[in-house]
């Protein structure tokens, strides 16, 4: 399975949530029963410090939740940064990583 690059943008101070769908080599939904995922967002990859998006797994379309509240988001710093998210499976404890990218962290005005 190959690391999928997806950018994706974040309103400080807002609630944030993207789903991504993971496809078997044939094109169909890869079934995620007995898999977690584990997501984070840092300013750069060897940053210390992490943010931990909340996930949702829908086993038999092969979709990933990524949520973030407004209250965490608010914490972000702002500009570049990079995230990637990373599934496990409970039986062989093999971990994958499914899919990474930039994630632009934008101020919001009205908050």
């Amino acid at each position: 399975m190959s690391v999928a690059a997806v950018n994706i943008r974040i309103e400080k101070g807002t609630d944030f949530e993207s789903t991504f769908t993971i496809n078997s080599s044939d094109g169909s939904a890869f079934n995620l029963a007995n898999y977690s995922a584990t997501a984070k967002i840092r300013k750069h990859p060897n940053a210390g410090t992490a943010k931990t998006f909340s996930t949702t797994i829908t086993s038999a379309t092969g979709e990933i939740k990524i949520t973030m509240s407004d209250t965490d988001t608010s914490e972000l710093s702002s500009g570049r940064n990079y995230y990637d998210v990373i599934i496990q499976h409970s039986s062989t404890e093999k971990k994958t990583k499914v899919f990474e990218g930039m994630a632009i962290v934008s101020d919001t005005v009205s908050l």
